[in-house]
């Protein structure tokens, strides 16, 4: 049997230990970038001794930043595949894939009923505007419009941005 005092002392600690861990438990805010090149290297780790996974070539996919290492990023893109990229070549400038299986609608306004002004096809990267809840903002080839999140990769679900 434990002592009363030890005991106390034991559940002083568990209940620190707790909230300490608690505090390094709240979610974080995904982060996107894209391709800052037509030709990017994907590795096996964050140097350039390390062998090359993938080769993109894909100027402005979307990638999304699983962690930093110096000046190298770990990214994963749409589909699934993680590796290393130097940050030099990666831009700040936020894009997005369509991954639906087929062409989906692209409307005039965020409104669910709003004119589609066009279809977006599978694989065509845009460039992101602003999102809300369900939808985002979105402009290719010289045509603006929204969206429905589901049928995009590269803006976090929960994300809302103007």
């Amino acid at each position: 049997m434990i002592p009363a005092r030890k005991s106390q002392v034991l559940t002083a600690a568990t209940a620190a230990f707790l909230a300490l861990a608690s505090l390094g438990a709240s979610p974080q805010q995904t982060t996107f970038m894209s391709l800052s090149r037509d030709k990017v290297f994907l590795r096996e780790g964050p140097t350039y001794q390390h062998r090359v996974l993938w080769i993109y070539h894909r100027k402005d996919l979307p990638v999304e930043i699983v962690t930093s290492y110096d000046v190298w990023r770990r990214v994963r893109d749409h589909d699934g595949t993680v590796g290393w990229i130097n940050n030099s070549m990666l831009s700040a400038r936020r894009t997005v894939l369509v991954t639906a299986k087929r062409p989906v609608a692209v409307r005039a306004a965020s409104a669910p009923d709003a004119k589609v002004i066009t279809l977006a096809q599978p694989g065509v990267v845009a460039k992101l505007e602003a999102c809300e809840a369900l939808v985002c903002e979105i402009s290719a080839s010289g045509t603006e419009g929204w969206i429905q999140k589901k049928d995009i990769w590269g803006v976090g679900a929960g994300e809302i941005f103007r």
